[in-house]
């Protein structure tokens, strides 16, 4: 059987085809989002927000309820309660994200080992694996992913300017906190689409990876939006393959995939900047 059949014999699959739909589902989310937090220098929000998830899903397993479903009311409660605190000016947002990845990752510990430790389900939903995603975790995922990719659009302007000049914004009379807050909201949409494809533990990495190797390679807003896009559907397609043909963790082999292509980036720059450095050949004799 040569490359060909194998890859059609694996697309034969229902699972994988579910892994696809939904793999490249979180991979756009998480790239449209993750140009603007990588810039805003807030890629912290992503990992709070995923730890916070995690409670959710322990919840889930423990009481028989969808871990999804218990994920994303978690993780909402987490984005409402970081814009709160930084809001009134409680704490730093660092700080408020802080506690929230401490109660998070608390919660989940001790609901594990009242539910008996930890099983398969809830390792599958810390690090992900894609060739589970059920049908119903694709209707869930590809709702989700509608939902942010139409906010991120109808927004895109004013996300960009909170992004480049916040305090501008504010003194112009742009709504900061509500956008902010919607922005946030739209992140914990994207962590629970992509919990079962790279897992909580990980969710951040997809969400900050795929952006920052962009902004290596790119000259303008767009582009660098639409390298995140290609680059982080790559490495989601990548650790598909890998998952399936190695029997690999799946989320790790995205992640990996993310910081080859992001190195790959790195020294693609350093290559380009060192020729455009080199002057010209002089044509003095």
């Amino acid at each position: 059987m040569n490359g060909f059949e194998l890859i059609q014999d694996m697309f034969g699959y229902s699972f994988v085809q579910n892994g696809l739909i939904g793999g490249v589902a979180a991979a756009i989310t998480c790239a449209a989002l993750g140009v603007f937090i990588v810039l805003k220098r807030s890629s912290l929000i992503g990992e709070g927000i995923a730890h916070m998830s995690f409670g959710g899903i322990a919840i889930g397993l423990f009481a028989g309820l969808y871990p999804l479903y218990t994920a994303l009311i978690f993780s909402l409660l987490g984005t409402m309660a970081i814009s709160y605190l930084h809001d009134h000016k409680l704490v730093y947002s660092e700080t408020a994200i802080g506690i929230l990845i401490s109660f998070g990752l608390a919660t989940g510990a001790v609901v594990a080992k009242m539910a008996g430790g930890f099983n398969v389900d809830l390792f599958s939903y810390l690090f992900g694996d894609i060739l589970t995603i059920s049908r119903q975790d694709v209707y869930l995922v590809g709702a989700l992913a509608i939902v942010v990719m139409a906010v991120v659009i109808f927004f895109y302007k004013e996300f960009m300017q909170l992004t480049f000049d916040e305090q501008g914004s504010k003194l112009a009379g742009v709504p900061v906190g509500a956008l902010n807050l919607l922005f946030n909201v739209m992140v914990a949409l994207a962590v629970v689409v992509s919990i079962k494809i790279v897992g909580s533990l990980l969710v951040s990495s997809l969400i900050i990876l795929p952006a920052a190797t962009a902004l290596q390679i790119s000259r303008s807003f767009k582009s660098t939006v639409l390298y995140s896009l290609v680059i982080s559907v790559i490495s989601v397609v990548t650790g598909l393959f890998a998952s399936f043909f190695y029997d690999t963790a799946t989320g790790g082999a995205i992640v990996l995939t993310s910081i080859a292509l992001f190195v790959l980036a790195l020294i693609s720059k350093k290559i380009t900047s060192r020729e455009e450095s080199v002057p010209a050949p002089s044509c003095d004799k």
